[in-house]
């Protein structure tokens, strides 16, 4: 894979931002820009909270990589405003980043192509009434997940295992939505599956096996602690294995990815049977992320990642 960074020009990577994910924001651009300065790229960091994305434009970038997480980050907005500057960027994307960045309309897509994802009940502002709330178990059984269908890194997110825990559940995650989402529980191993490219040429990396503490792969244990533990390679057969590679590149080409993405699944214990939760189109690049520990896995180091992925940047039209 050689590539000619001197080529590729001004790069921005794009970190920081203002959803709530800015803390790891901050995390995956500082990796990026390291990696990519070590590889002779000429990358200067940007926060687009702090400086208006036009500058892009005056100050000469030619590409620029998406270290933002959330919302204006990961949701096609920023996307949208790079389209009409008309610079390159990592990723998805406006269509696929907005969709994916909504649980909801992510599940929908999938279930109009027939793809597994667990059962779920949406709840609007207007229907956050105790009698409707304490309803919700009676369809999806229990326990259940409750979360906020447009944020990341597990925020707002509860697993209720009584129905005296829904009400708090839904008042955590309307804090953070307009809407509401109560997911059916898969009981099972919990897994994640990162792609790289785009349309047929789009591949699956090794898929990696999270095994939390408690089961809890919550915020703080996913940048913050080293309890939880990473497997791969997964230690799933074979032939399993290439079956869940097999239905994220589905999962992916369905909503329109491109660049890069990584989907998280459940894999049913009773009978091993996958279930897609969420695509994330601009995937976390810190000390404990995951795309780069699958790279990894299949030979590629955390540089040549950050370089690829540059390299590969590009408009939708």
């Amino acid at each position: 894979m050689n590539i000619d960074t001197k080529a590729l020009g001004k790069v921005a990577v794009l970190m920081g931002g203002d959803s709530a994910e800015r803390e790891v924001s901050l995390m995956s651009g500082g990796g990026v820009l390291a990696a990519l300065q070590s590889q002779g790229v000429d990358a200067h960091a940007f926060d687009p909270s702090q400086r208006e994305l036009v500058e892009l434009k005056k100050e000469g970038f030619a590409r620029c990589f998406i270290a933002l997480h959330g919302r204006h980050g990961e949701d096609g907005t920023v996307q949208g405003a790079l389209e009409l500057l008309r610079i390159p960027y990592t990723g998805s994307g406006v269509m696929a980043s907005a969709i994916a960045m909504d649980k909801v309309m992510t599940k929908r897509v999938w279930l109009a192509e027939g793809l597994p994802t667990p059962r779920y009940v949406t709840l609007r502002r207007d229907q956050l009434v105790r009698e409707r709330v304490v309803a919700v178990p009676d369809e999806l059984g229990l326990p259940l997940i409750v979360k906020p269908p447009h944020e990341g890194s597990s925020i707002g997110v509860t697993k209720v295992t009584g129905y005296s825990q829904m009400q708090d559940a839904v008042a955590l995650a309307a804090q953070y939505d307009a809407e509401v989402l109560c997911e059916e529980f898969i009981e099972g191993d919990e897994l994640t599956c990162p792609v790289l490219g785009e349309g047929d040429s789009a591949r699956a990396l090794p898929v990696i096996k999270i095994v939390a503490p408690e089961g809890a792969y919550d915020y703080q244990n996913k940048y913050f602690t080293d309890v939880t533990q990473y497997l791969v390679p997964s230690g799933l057969p074979a032939a399993l294995e290439a079956e869940i590679q097999a239905l994220v590149v589905r999962a992916y080409r369905t909503l329109g990815c491109r660049g890069w993405g990584r989907a998280d699944l459940m894999l049913r214990a009773s009978d091993q049977k996958p279930f897609l939760l969420e695509m994330n189109t601009s995937p976390g690049m810190t000390g404990h992320s995951l795309v780069p520990m699958s790279a990894r896995a299949a030979g590629m180091s955390y540089e040549q990642l950050c370089v690829h992925l540059i390299s590969h940047a590009a408009l939708d039209h």
